[in-house]
């Protein structure tokens, strides 16, 4: 069994963008896991990638990767459209998986690969990098403590540029899952839900193209979450904002909590705890790559039976969320989360 293995052997499932400058690191940094294979439908994109990566293994076809019978994980990176049937194959192979948000395009489709994955005594887990992040981490701490009193409300700015290399479908196929609100906004959805441990019951948001995206994709959105209990939470999400920070506000019956720089991939930014005429700065523990502390929950989940991170229910839960944002841009109208 893959759990008294000295090292996991993980392979991806994509060639991406996301795997060469995050993933493989974080895995590879790990004492108890390597990246060792890799599939691209590309095979001169995929050989290309495994030279530049060090990675010793590749294959041009996913049913030759999951017949390898070293590989004990895969890490699905591929567009959103493809996540559900390579899922399903990885499953099949008895591989453990963890999948980049959103799960899929629909949550029926999600819900299957999850209970696919249980139903085999698998794990499975969601890449949800930023419930990873230290900050959100004691954000979470301070709220379930009561440091601000009740939850009312909250703010999240997570309005970016999105860079030159990623100008590809996500901009231009929304078949494929592309646009702000499946890539950015299903990210806030999990963040919030891991702070304020309350779940989404609404969402009312507007989208709209301003310049970017092509085909009816989007790469703006505003919009309010309704938690349920009198809770609001506000976001904007864009892929074309050059110049502004990133942010999450927490705002209770007794006090606020103001976290700066802290919707990225990076382990950085701060916390400020506010109360009565008082502002203090939160101490937190020492940064940990937020890429490598999900593989490593991953992993110990493999070996222990434990959960990762953020679980593949996780992902269903987010992915629900983002798509009742999608809905409200369409009508117009205050769109109920359908969580099943």
């Amino acid at each position: 069994m893959s759990q008294a293995k000295a090292e996991l052997q993980w392979a991806l499932i994509g060639a991406s963008d996301i795997a060469k400058t995050r993933m493989i690191k974080a895995i590879n940094m790990q004492p108890d896991s390597r990246v060792t294979a890799v599939f691209s439908s590309n095979a001169a994109h995929g050989k290309a990638y495994a030279a530049e990566t060090g990675i010793p293994k590749v294959y041009d076809t996913l049913p030759a990767l999951l017949e390898d019978p070293q590989i004990d994980v895969v890490y699905i990176s591929t567009t959103n459209d493809r996540h559900r049937d390579q899922a399903f194959a990885a499953i099949a192979a008895g591989k453990h998986i963890l999948c980049e948000k959103p799960l899929a395009l629909s949550v029926e489709d999600a819900r299957q690969m999850v209970k696919r994955g249980e139903s085999a005594n698998l794990v499975f887990g969601t890449n949800h990098h930023l419930r990873n992040a230290v900050t959100h981490r004691t954000l979470r701490k301070l709220v379930k403590e009561g440091a601000i009193g009740k939850p009312l409300a909250a703010r999240v700015f997570h309005a970016v540029y999105l860079p030159p290399r990623l100008q590809g479908w996500r901009l231009t196929r929304p078949e494929a899952g592309g646009g702000v609100i499946l890539d950015i906004t299903v990210h806030d959805s999990d963040t919030l839900r891991f702070v304020l441990g309350l779940e989404v019951e609404d969402v009312i948001a507007r989208s709209t193209s301003q310049g970017l995206a092509q085909g009816g994709t989007e790469d703006a959105v505003m919009g309010a979450m309704y938690f349920g209990e009198g809770v609001l939470a506000q976001f904007h999400d864009a892929f074309t904002v050059k110049h502004a920070s990133t942010g999450l506000e927490i705002h209770g019956t007794e006090g606020s909590l103001l976290a700066v720089d802290v919707m990225t991939q990076d382990p950085i930014g701060s916390v400020m705890l506010r109360r009565e005429n008082e502002q203090s700065q939160v101490k937190l523990d020492p940064p940990e790559d937020l890429y490598a502390h999900a593989v490593r929950h991953f992993n110990q989940a493999v070996r222990t039976g434990s959960q990762p991170f953020a679980t593949g229910e996780d992902g269903v839960r987010s992915l629900a969320v983002a798509l009742a944002a999608l809905e409200s841009c369409k009508s117009g109208c205050r769109a109920p989360v359908l969580y099943a």
